[in-house]
């Protein structure tokens, strides 16, 4: 995410970070290419310019301290700042158990899908989610809300013939409660635009069941209008927090730099992808980061914590160590990778490699590979020297991609297996070697981690 702002910035603070002293002119300078690197991001104008003024603030009699230069030193002050305007600290949920919340939103801002995303979240850390479709008007919607939360194993109440929907909400609570559910998510109705009607029957609803927290779910492509929704919900239901979807894709990311700053009201998580694992809690400090071009190394090892089996990375580094590596270990390997996310969301989160973009297939290549891996028998996949002209030609036509491409990754493939042994047998000068000529050749092509 963010990707356009990134370089921006970045680019603005290029020529700041080699400079020995900052100078009135240097400032003034980078700082007006950030301000431009914020407007065109759709950033709220007001709160540009006064993001701006900020931090010419806390630069004005700056000390710089010895261990950094004067231009590491404005960069920390703009992050500092990022921080402050995305909203300070982690604003977790209420500790209340049961835990009733209200989700609210336009249609098409990705709001029964978010609510089931929440639920697998909160399920992950020990709560046991119960889900209400109160959507009455869209018989899909509630019917998507159904398969999620099979998908998910969570507990779902919904009432397909009756229209009231505080009724159908007290109903819900009751049987959520009957089931022993701690926290109880309504999957309220959406328009094509905020009307009084729905907003009567949002505050209806919220007579009956009393929610702790009214989250709105806000499309975070939409820039200035997510803004101008969350303020015209946000005084008419007091939110306790927003929810903002679709921020996979290089939304300008002027919504999630001013809606906090406008409304009041803390982004509390991000949809980041379709997948109900695409869905994080909202870090300020991480994103700030990331904006910058800093990384954000603490959320990419939590990604790793929760989808990569400990006991089978350890058992495939024993193997890499060994030089021992067939393509069943690769197939496993490259499966765990691809429950982190995007090729592309992972470099965002290294430093140093936001700004770095990736083939746009990327991910496609990646899904081809797998392709190919599973066409080989498990005795093709433990002894790739079986993989003679005809098998090959098998395994191609099993996953549909050309005999050539095939070829290809049996090529890089050895070519990962000569890295393997040279690591083994200490040949470091070799290895070396080896490494520039793949790196010559445009790497591994799908495989990650080269």
């Amino acid at each position: 995410m963010f990707e356009s702002l990134t370089e921006k910035l970045t680019g603005a603070l290029r020529n700041l970070r080699g400079v020995g002293k900052l100078t009135d002119e240097n400032m003034a300078e980078a700082l007006k290419e950030v301000r431009a690197a914020l407007l065109a991001a759709d950033v709220h104008f007001k709160v540009a310019r006064e993001f701006i003024e900020r931090v010419q603030q806390a630069c004005v009699g700056q000390e710089v301290l010895k261990s950094i230069t004067p231009g590491q030193m404005i960069i920390k002050i703009i992050h500092d700042e990022l921080v402050r305007l995305l909203g300070e600290g982690t604003t977790e949920l209420s500790a209340t158990r049961p835990l009733k919340v209200l989700m609210v939103g336009l249609h098409g801002s990705g709001k029964t899908t978010s609510t089931a995303k929440l639920g697998k979240l909160l399920k992950k850390k020990g709560a046991r989610p119960f889900v209400v479709g109160c959507d009455v008007y869209r018989p899909a919607a509630i019917d998507q809300l159904e398969i999620l939360a099979k998908q998910e194993e969570l507990g779902f109440y919904a009432d397909r013939v009756s229209k009231d929907v505080p009724a159908i909400g007290g109903k819900a609570l009751e049987t959520a409660l009957e089931q022993n559910a701690d926290i109880i998510l309504f999957d309220t109705a959406g328009r094509l635009q905020i009307d009084l009607e729905l907003i009567d029957e949002v505050k209806r609803l919220r007579a009956k069941v009393q929610p702790d927290e009214i989250i709105l779910v806000a499309d975070g492509a939409l820039g200035q209008e997510a803004v101008n929704v969350a303020k015209t919900f946000h005084e008419a239901l007091g939110l306790t927090g927003l929810i903002l979807t679709k921020m996979d894709g290089d939304a300008r990311g002027g919504a999630a730099l001013s809606i906090k700053s406008v409304t009041g009201v803390p982004i509390k998580f991000v949809g980041t992808g379709e997948k109900t694992s695409d869905f994080e809690v909202f870090h300020p400090d991480r994103l700030a980061s990331r904006i910058l071009g800093m990384g954000d190394v603490v959320s990419l090892v939590e990604k790793a914590q929760e989808n990569i089996d400990q006991k089978e990375a350890e058992r495939m580094a024993e193997k890499m160590r060994k030089a021992d590596f067939n393509l069943e270990d690769f197939l496993s390997q490259m499966q765990q990778v691809k429950k982190m996310g995007s090729m592309q969301s992972i470099m965002g989160m290294m430093p140093g490699m936001s700004g770095v973009e990736l083939p746009g297939d990327a991910d496609k290549q990646m899904k081809r590979t797998e392709a190919i891996i599973l066409s080989m028998t498990p005795q093709e996949r433990r002894k790739p020297q079986l993989l003679n002209g005809a098998r090959r030609m098998r395994i191609a036509n099993g996953a549909g991609v050309k005999v050539l491409e095939v070829n290809q990754l049996m090529k890089q493939f050895e070519q990962m297996q000569k890295i393997m042994k040279m690591m083994k047998g200490g040949n470091q000068k070799k290895l070396m070697r080896q490494m520039e000529a793949m790196r010559g050749k445009g790497g591994m092509g799908g495989m990650p981690g080269f």
